[in-house]
């Protein structure tokens, strides 16, 4: 399996956390995985929202040293 790609968004308040993820989502064969960097209080929720309704894999997530979430996502199948 290819390794994920991993996308840093600290610094980056609601809701450009999740527009960012989206875009690089689009860009991503399905079934690819992308690790999203988070320090936004609110982008863990917003991102496990976006996944439910826009079809991609909401796969867990790590508290990171500092403090930042890693979320871990899967690119689902284009509608």
């Amino acid at each position: 399996m290819a390794q994920p790609v991993v996308m840093d968004a600290r610094g980056l308040r609601c809701p450009l956390p999740v527009a960012r993820a989206r875009d690089r989502l689009a860009e991503m064969p399905e079934g690819s995985r992308l690790d999203v960097l988070a320090d936004d209080p609110l982008a863990l929720l917003d991102m496990q929202a976006f996944c439910a309704r826009e079809g991609h894999v909401f796969l867990g997530h790590e508290v990171e040293e500092g403090g930042a979430v890693r979320m871990h996502l899967r690119r689902g199948i284009s509608r």
